[in-house]
């Protein structure tokens, strides 16, 4: 099992809110269909996405998610950091695309 800050070693990631640091994160999911993530998500897991307005904050505590992977260098909107912070939802970026993110989170 890894922890947010492994993910955010292999991703060279940036952290916008680190809530929950020592939180285990098992698996993962991609995508940014909303609906398709609260019912799919594992709990848990790093979500992958290039959503940044306020509703993932909702869906990544809905769903229990681990830490949320913001991909391809996109920045939460102050909304989003401002919710997360409050809900102390994990949240970090990287530069990387959600497919070579998903791969480089795989060797983990």
């Amino acid at each position: 099992m890894n922890r947010v800050a492994d993910i955010i070693k292999i991703l060279d990631a940036r952290s916008y809110n680190i809530g929950k640091s020592e939180r285990e994160i098992v698996g993962g999911y991609a995508g940014d269909f909303l609906s398709f993530v609260m019912g799919r998500a594992p709990s848990s897991c790093a979500w992958f996405t290039v959503m940044t307005n306020v509703n993932v904050c909702a869906v990544a505590t809905l769903a229990d998610v681990g830490v949320v992977v913001l991909c391809e260098g996109v920045e939460p909107s102050e909304q989003l950091l401002d919710k997360a912070k409050e809900h102390s939802v994990n949240l970090i970026g990287t530069d990387l695309d959600v497919f070579e993110a998903v791969k480089k989170y795989s060797e983990l």
